[in-house]
């Protein structure tokens, strides 16, 4: 969606505009103080990881915060990375055991 954040240089005021064709800036105003003296900002974005590049992108010898350890995500990461090194396939019911683990189920071992 072609949202835009434009910051105000007299309130500095962060304002959002749904631009949907060509729109010249001096048609934009601040919805703070109605000023035009606007400059854009970048926005705050994200983005998705594949299971597969978590796995290779988890270093094991890497200290991790605290924000780490709270994502579910992370649960039998450790143990997937490992086996992807050693070549081992332990099939569609690890991976089964690692979903439940995740999403917090309890797990018959």
């Amino acid at each position: 969606m072609p949202i835009y954040e434009y910051r105000c240089s007299q309130c500095q005021r962060v304002n959002s505009f749904l631009i949907l064709k060509e729109t010249p800036l001096d048609s934009l105003q601040c919805k703070g103080c109605g000023s035009q003296d606007l400059s854009r900002v970048l926005s705050k974005f994200a983005y998705h990881k594949s299971e597969a590049s978590r796995i290779d992108e988890y270093d094991p010898n890497k200290r991790h915060g605290s924000e780490f350890y709270k994502d579910t995500r992370n649960i039998g990461l450790h143990a997937q990375n490992r086996m992807k090194e050693l070549g081992v396939d332990l099939g569609s019911q690890f991976d089964a055991v690692v979903d439940k683990a995740r999403s917090g189920e309890l797990i018959d071992i």
